[in-house]
């Protein structure tokens, strides 16, 4: 299936706002979109599901328009309370349509993270009263347009509906390409952390690459990631998960590797960490403004860095840097502070093709981490 084809569809019914955070599944779909330009649809990527949603009742209360919210089944937990305390038709009954990135299907391989997600997609749509379809590449045009005459008398009652996208759907077709214009590469900015904190520190990583770069660079350079503790799913959370472990023990490092759509998602961390202002926290952010491990389509970043932020929340100390001698100093410069941190780091908009996965399941990676770091007490 054209993603053009399913957008025809989307402005038939009287849609032209879409809201929402790329997932993989759905690139094709996030590449016609961006690449849409404003023509046809105003286009948004929020800070995390939820807010799309947020934004999908603003605009029917404005315009008396539906909007279509896209997102991977793992933002389904985000969207569920505003979905069931404001937009439910037992609410206030607002219109709109969900298309949704179906990772872990059962009986497809996937991630770990994803399995569990994928076995109750469908039926956490049913729990929360939306009715829904699934499509895959056998869809044809006529089925389609069926399932969108099932969405239109959805909107015209005031209820949600969901389409439910199968891996492989879309068609490849041209992609979305762009260039954030900066020039460290993100592998090597997390080579030149792990050589300055891994042996006298506990890394707690973001889900995504930058996991899965700092999983093979500790392998080489130290033979283990015994002290990683990968957070391969529930985006945004890395940096509490690091706080957890910082207020345990204020005698251990903790460092937490987040990215730049991380920190976004959960933005209010910010805020927390730095009341709490644990003096062993390093809070370092790899920042290439975009979404790269699902597509690469630019995150909502505005050009306000995070490091500025941080620092009127009340981060203590904050570093931007651009280049590896500048990452280098301002490690050696943290590192000697006993207090509450950001590293933000610009990184090119670059991966290696065959860039590896961990081979561990994630509970042996935290059996691995826990061990680790229960042997040195």
């Amino acid at each position: 299936m054209k993603a053009s084809i399913f957008l025809e569809e989307v402005r038939n019914i009287g849609i032209h706002t879409i809201a929402g955070v790329p997932d993989s599944t759905l690139k094709q779909f996030c590449d016609a979109v961006c690449m849409d330009g404003g023509k046809e649809f105003d286009h948004y990527v929020t800070a995390n599901e939820g807010a799309a949603v947020g934004l999908a009742t603003g605009v029917y209360l404005a315009e008396k328009r539906p909007c279509l919210v896209y997102l991977q089944n793992s933002g389904l937990g985000n969207i569920i309370n505003p979905l069931a305390s404001i937009a439910n038709q037992e609410v206030y009954g607002i219109p709109m349509l969900f298309v949704v990135g179906w990772r872990g299907e059962p009986g497809i391989k996937d991630e770990p993270q994803h399995v569990y997600q994928g076995k109750v997609t469908c039926e956490l749509l049913e729990v929360m009263d939306v009715p829904y379809s699934v499509i895959d590449a056998a869809t044809s045009d006529s089925q389609l347009r069926n399932i969108f005459d099932n969405v239109r008398r959805q909107m015209e009652d005031n209820r949600q509906y969901a389409i439910v996208v199968k891996k492989g759907t879309f068609e490849k077709e041209r992609a979305f390409t762009w260039a954030n214009g900066y020039d460290l590469v993100r592998e090597q900015a997390l080579r030149t952390i792990l050589e300055q904190v891994y042996n006298d520190s506990y890394i707690v990583s973001t889900t995504g690459k930058i996991s899965r770069e700092l999983y093979e660079q500790s392998d080489a350079l130290y033979g283990n990631h015994d002290r990683l503790f990968m957070t391969v799913g529930g985006m945004g959370h890395a940096s509490m998960i690091a706080y957890g472990m910082a207020q345990a023990d204020e005698n251990r490092r903790i460092v937490c590797i987040d990215g730049d759509g991380a920190a976004m998602m959960h933005m209010g961390a910010l805020a927390f960490l730095a009341k709490q202002s644990p003096k062993n926290y390093l809070h370092i952010v790899i920042n290439n403004a975009a979404h790269e491990s699902v597509g690469a389509m630019p995150t909502g970043y505005s050009g306000q860095t995070y490091s500025q932020i941080a620092q009127a929340c009340g981060y203590l100390s904050t570093y931007l840097v651009k280049t590896e001698a500048e990452l280098e100093t301002a490690l050696v410069d943290a590192r000697n502070r006993s207090e509450l941190s950001m590293i933000e780091v610009m990184t090119a908009l670059d991966s290696r093709a065959d860039l590896g996965r961990p081979k561990e399941s994630a509970r042996e990676n935290r059996i691995s981490f826990m061990d680790a770091y229960h042997k040195a007490e």
